[in-house]
């Protein structure tokens, strides 16, 4: 059994970037540890999307609920604030994840890119590396950066490096799961042709999988990936 753990900055990142992908985990045998770092509500102005019904507690019991979902052991959340994780020091935040990582010691991790353009997924991929930095003993043998649609295709270049996965994923038979995962977080879904609807997030895993020859899959870039005897 492999010890799995996704840091995701906000509740339903998970599920969007590597939902189909956790569900494979958890199919596997394997022992799956979702944390989420910010509470994912507070930084909406009144009246945009979402705002009304997108509240901390209603989103911890979406996170609850998709892990179920994804078969993912009860997510540890945080709470930090919304899009404001740049008004905290560097040092707190890295030290929040790095004791989730002590705790659960996994040997893969899954996290954002960090060349998002969501500033909170930025500095969630920055503490990921810190707090989980291969030193001689450390359990951890791969670091995965997923996508998070509307956030992801908007970063790059002054933003921060473009997205260029090298790991492809078969999820083809994961993908239900991962849209029953997502539908929990209905109150964060847009209509098509918003890149944040659950059409186009069929859409981009089927595309992803043709790239590769697939019919669904989940793309990562590769941070880090240890091979030992």
């Amino acid at each position: 059994m492999t010890s799995v753990l996704v840091v995701a900055a906000h509740p339903d990142d998970e599920v969007l970037g590597c939902g189909g992908t956790l569900a494979r985990h958890a199919a596997a045998g394997d022992s799956v540890d979702v944390l989420i770092v910010a509470e994912g509500a507070t930084s909406r102005q009144p009246g945009s999307p979402g705002s009304a019904t997108a509240q901390p507690a209603g989103l911890a019991s979406a996170a609850a609920a998709a892990a179920r979902a994804l078969g993912a052991r009860p997510p540890k959340l945080l709470g930090l604030p919304d899009n404001r994780l740049d008004s905290l020091d560097l040092l707190d935040l890295v030290q929040a994840v790095e004791a989730v990582v002590g705790e659960i010691r996994p040997e893969i991790i899954y996290t954002h890119h960090g060349g998002d353009l969501n500033v909170d997924h930025a500095l969630v991929h920055r503490a990921v590396r810190t707090a989980a930095r291969p030193l001689p003993g450390s359990p951890v043998r791969a670091i995965y950066a997923f996508e998070t649609v509307s956030s992801t295709e908007w970063g790059g270049g002054a933003v921060g490096a473009p997205f260029e996965p090298t790991r492809f994923v078969d999820i083809a038979a994961n993908l239900d799961v991962k849209l029953q995962a997502l539908r929990c977080y209905d109150v964060e879904m847009r209509p098509f042709p918003h890149p944040r609807s659950y059409e186009a997030v069929e859409a981009g895993a089927r595309c992803a999988g043709a790239a590769v020859g697939l019919e669904a899959a989940e793309r990562f870039v590769v941070v880090l990936e240890r091979v030992s005897s």
